[in-house]
């Protein structure tokens, strides 16, 4: 059974040896994220080198995201590695402290003393220390402990309803950049992007470098959200980070907001990313929690295009088992979604031929019921256009073009398959690509399906011909 949704799984100590990657792609992984908040350069572009080798070897394609740090707003490190702060208890966040203490602790982050004021509401280790902010002296914080609990090296610092002036890409996202550019990776994950100029500048990065991946941006800060249609405009697609987004907005107000994130991305015809805890419980469990299952299932009925998981592939201990559990209910839940495309349709506005070829194929597809949409492209955009509406039937996208191949792994019902373009006539292209649909088992003889082609051929965006074919009626052309 075929699987709209993807799953993006993050690489770490559990599942960098070849024999797991290997189950976990054939389990269902589409995606890989290299978490450049971790490990050294050479260990990601090892990493993605045996990406690369696993996926050839199985014949199955698989993208490579790169996710940068972003700044470090974060606790220094403690002089007995952890300490416990009670309720009412005073503490200190010192920019100038280096080993903390029971007391007071340091800060990676020195400029946050300018970024909070008394009244200020600290939230620490993903919210789960609570610190009122008292007074500012100099480099010192003085706070009052709302929420005690044990708090330990390099905890993350989130001001409740946002306001840190932190820049989305330090000097270490630009080394991170280069590095990923020379990985040829396909996506590249901005941290705590505050507007959209953070997301053309890590765009003109990533080019400048001599990389073509897309950007995608992760909606963690609250700034983010008041600036979501400028920065899904900026970027090539969205992620709803979940975890760092609860604690600046409130936990309550996530879910809507996630729908609405999914929403406005595939109106605007770009990418969105679920993120964060979905399958957390699997890091020591072989099975989810019914909570989960809900979560990953409301996810796809959104309409996002992937879900992701962090730490249980990365130090999980079941990778595989998680992997399978979330495909298994990604196809349970895109099962029981209701197409409307109809309705999806009555307000579009139609601007460019390729949309309107797009969109004519899936309107088509859906109405005439057939067996799979063939869409020729050079970039995937007529891909992509053809992904943001459910029409119920799958899209195979057929390009000459290694990188977009790799690129449409994320795109939801999509189907990326490499055909080698040999100089040819259109109607010759068109039948080669249903010669490839048959060969792998997609079509039969005698199942219809959609063909789109740009003519003439071999440019980004120009698809502009439909053809409606009943699979082996044609007669072979000429070579």
């Amino acid at each position: 059974m075929s699987r709209d949704t993807k799953i993006v799984a993050t690489l770490g100590p559990a599942s960098s040896d070849a024999a797991v990657l290997e189950r976990m792609i054939l389990a269902g992984v589409d995606v890989v994220r290299l978490n450049f908040s971790h490990g050294r350069p050479e260990d990601h572009i090892a990493r993605a080198s045996l990406v690369r080798e696993v996926a050839a070897r199985i014949g199955r394609t698989v993208g490579i995201l790169a996710d940068l740090q972003g700044p470090k707003i974060r606790v220094g490190k403690f002089s007995d590695s952890k300490i416990r702060l009670e309720q009412g208890a005073p503490f200190i966040l010192d920019a100038k402290c280096e080993l903390g203490n029971s007391e007071r602790v340091g800060l990676d982050y020195k400029d946050l003393t300018r970024d909070v004021a008394p009244g200020s509401v600290l939230l620490l280790d993903d919210g789960r220390i609570v610190l009122d902010v008292e007074r500012v002296v100099g480099s010192e914080i003085f706070t009052v402990v709302r929420h005690g609990g044990e708090l330990s090296d390099n905890k993350g610092i989130n001001r409740q309803g946002g306001g840190l002036s932190a820049p989305a890409l330090t000097a270490k996202d630009m080394d991170d950049i280069r590095t990923a550019a020379s990985m040829d990776v396909d996506f590249v994950a901005v941290s705590f992007p505050k507007s959209a100029a953070d997301m053309y500048m890590a765009k003109q990065l990533i080019h400048a470098a001599g990389g073509q991946a897309q950007t995608i941006a992760k909606i963690e800060r609250v700034e983010a959200v008041d600036s979501l249609e400028e920065i899904i405009a900026a970027s090539d697609g969205i992620m709803v980070a979940r975890g760092d987004l609860a604690v600046e907005v409130g936990d309550a107000a996530v879910p809507a907001l996630q729908k609405r994130m999914i929403r406005l991305a595939r109106e605007k015809n770009k990418l969105a990313i679920t993120a964060t805890q979905m399958m957390e419980s699997m890091i020591l469990s072989p099975a989810p929690t019914r909570a989960e299952v809900s979560d990953v299932a409301n996810a796809v009925l959104d309409g996002t295009d992937a879900v992701m998981l962090s730490a249980e592939t990365a130090s999980g201990r079941y990778p595989v088992e998680t992997v399978a559990a979330m495909a298994r209910i990604c196809q349970a839940a895109e099962k029981s979604a209701e197409v409307t495309l109809d309705s999806e349709f009555l307000n579009q506005v139609f601007t460019r031929i390729d949309q309107t070829i797009s969109l004519a194929a899936i309107w088509t597809a859906h109405h005439l019921k057939v067996k799979a949409i063939a869409a020729l492209t050079e970039s995937g955009a007529t891909a992509l256009w053809m992904s943001r509406l459910n029409c119920g039937v799958p899209v195979y996208a057929l390009t000459p073009r290694p990188d977009a191949v790799t690129r449409m792994s994320l795109y939801r019902a999509v189907f990326p398959l490499f055909m080698t373009q040999r100089p040819s006539t259109r109607d010759e292209l068109l039948h080669d690509a249903e010669k490839l649909l048959m060969n792998a088992g997609i079509v039969e003889k005698g199942d219809f399906i959609v063909l789109t082609a740009g003519d003439p051929m071999g440019i980004s965006g120009g698809a502009n011909t439909l053809k409606i074919v009943r699979v082996g009626d044609q007669q072979p052309y000429k070579v």
